[in-house]
């Protein structure tokens, strides 16, 4: 079953994003990202220049084959173009096509009252099926994040 983490009061997706798939592509784990395309252009321009020291290696999923298997972090606008071993990054706001393919999904959701609603029926729904999400406010000190 799919592990759902979600990360909410997120300020900026795009930014969060960039600084989680840097920690991700240092710690060695293959990310996919799901999002609208709008969203997607954004975080590909903002993924080279985040940082003067460090590169967040990526590409979109419509890239060759070869590159898409070397690349650490995979853009998608459809869950389907992703394969399942990596871990699925959500910043969109509808329910990610085909997440039940991955062993581990993390859902971005801002701190505006819109995102913040669609990201409670997100919520509902993996519990509804028999996950149990976990939550990260973002906006808590480390100290007073809820466990679950």
């Amino acid at each position: 079953m799919t592990e759902v983490m979600f990360h909410v009061n997120v300020p900026d997706k795009v930014h969060y994003a960039c600084r989680l798939l840097r920690k991700a592509q240092a710690s060695g784990a293959r990310m996919g990202v799901l999002a609208p395309p709008d969203v997607l252009d954004a975080l590909d321009v903002e993924l080279w220049r985040f940082s003067a020291t460090d590169f967040v290696a990526h590409c979109r999923a419509d890239a060759p084959p070869a590159m898409r298997a070397a690349s650490p972090v995979v853009l998608a606008e459809r869950g389907a173009a992703l394969d399942a071993d990596r871990v699925l990054l959500h910043l969109g706001r509808e329910l990610p096509d085909g997440f039940e393919r991955f062993a581990r999904l993390i859902e971005l959701v801002g701190a505006d009252p819109e995102d913040l609603a669609q990201g409670r029926l997100r919520w509902r729904h993996y519990a509804a099926h028999g996950h149990s999400p976990r939550r990260h406010d973002v906006a808590q000190p480390a100290e007073h994040h809820d466990p679950r």
